[in-house]
């Protein structure tokens, strides 16, 4: 491989690395393959791998036909990533801190590392375990503001796609290593436009917004059915899209109260899908895109499990760091915990495990920019450095302003 100040060359084809064989890891495994990508696909277990084994690929229907060849199916984590370019992480958020780790020993200088999506401060997070795994590579990290696919897993080697949505907002940390990361993964993905910063990306995470409230307020039908009906399209009924509003507006008024203009869920559903409509019950039914997907078999499922931590834990944590009031995330949570039986907010990314507690507004927003805080001891109470994740334009590490302690 030959990289320009760690970045791949300009005529280079990336090869890429798809981490996670759910619905999305095989969507898009197969999608890069059927493009004429080199793929290599990693899952923790080998289940979902054996049938891509035998047949050497993935079958893909629905937006995109073809079978998609896949170099490498493997759970051998090095010889996954090892020569690869672009990492995509394609696994539900509580998977994050794993793959931060199991990979961290085996990442080498200018590999760009994708969450598909970060949910809320995954990059945060990814960036923290990092740092504490010693990691000595140069690498390039960066999150998306939703997954790019709306897919399902319909066989053994099978995935159809649904939807490919158009425009996909993507971030680093530090923030001004966007323009190069998307230089490489957008040969791949036009999709993909800057995201401004991981602040921007985490606020703009809508599946805070869908998949914990309608699985908890559909829990009955999910159980009694298990699942047999159409997620979005019957389970946001008038009533049900109303408590979804609440939680939009809750999600955006924290970031506001960090300067952050987040979409609406209604405006996203327009720019990813156009689909409008006067209320978000209107935008939801106008999605063609929602069409044909079920709702859970059963209410443990990721749209909890990941989305309550992941998403809206670090919402309500900063929400009430920052002084802003999140009565209905709070009531999901709460209500999301007691279905589980499981203590969400002692499991999700909060303010600490963010390694945003105690930080001003203004620190908190310097740290999205350039990935660490430029201060002094007299200044801060809490020592607080997260270096760069990327070689320098002379194609080295700088020296963080102030180290750990």
């Amino acid at each position: 491989m030959s990289r320009k100040n760690g970045i791949l060359e300009e005529q280079q084809k990336p090869v890429f690395c798809v981490l996670g064989a759910g619905h999305g890891g095989l969507a898009m495994a197969g999608h890069l393959s059927i493009m004429g990508f080199e793929v290599r696909l990693y899952n923790r277990s080998p289940e979902r791998l054996e049938p891509i084994q035998l047949r050497g690929g993935i079958e893909v229907r629905g937006e995109v036909n073809g079978f998609g060849k896949i170099e490498i199916a493997t759970t051998d984590i090095k010889s996954a990533i090892e020569g690869a370019d672009v990492l995509m992480v394609v696994t539900p958020a509580y998977a994050h801190e794993f793959i931060a780790r199991v990979c961290s020993p085996h990442l080498s200088d200018g590999q760009i590392i994708v969450l598909n999506p970060g949910r809320t401060g995954g990059a945060l997070e990814f960036t923290r375990i990092l740092r504490e795994e010693g990691i000595k590579a140069y690498v390039f990290l960066a999150e998306t503001q939703t997954l790019i696919y709306a897919s399902r897993v319909t066989g053994p080697g099978q995935v159809t796609i649904f939807r490919i949505k158009n425009s996909i907002p993507l971030a680093t940390l530090p923030a001004y290593w966007i323009p190069d990361v998307l230089e490489v993964v957008r040969k791949a993905f036009p999709q993909f436009v800057p995201g401004d910063n991981v602040l921007k990306t985490s606020f703009n995470n809508i599946g805070a917004v869908f998949h914990p409230a309608l699985t908890v307020l559909n829990a009955a039908w999910i159980e009694e059915t298990h699942g047999n009906f159409e997620y979005y399209l019957e389970g946001a009924s008038p009533s049900v899209a109303r408590v979804l509003e609440m939680i939009d507006a809750e999600r955006v008024a924290v970031a506001a109260a960090l300067g952050i203009q987040a979409y609406t869920a209604r405006e996203w559903l327009y720019l990813a899908y156009d689909a409008a409509g006067r209320n978000l019950h209107e935008a939801i039914h106008a999605n063609t895109g929602y069409r044909g997907i079920k709702a859970p078999e059963v209410i443990y499922h990721r749209y909890i499990t990941e989305d309550v931590p992941m998403s809206l834990v670090p919402i309500a944590s900063i929400g009430e760091m920052l002084g802003i009031e999140t009565y209905t995330i709070n009531s999901i949570i709460h209500l999301a915990s007691i279905l589980h039986q499981r203590d969400y907010w002692a499991e999700g990314r909060t303010v600490d495990k963010l390694g945003l507690e105690g930080l001003s507004i203004r620190e908190i927003r310097i740290l999205a920019v350039q990935g660490f805080l430029p201060t002094s001891k007299e200044s801060m109470s809490i020592p607080v450095s997260l270096p760069i994740l990327g070689p320098s334009q002379e194609g080295r590490l700088p020296e963080p302003v102030f180290a750990l302690e």
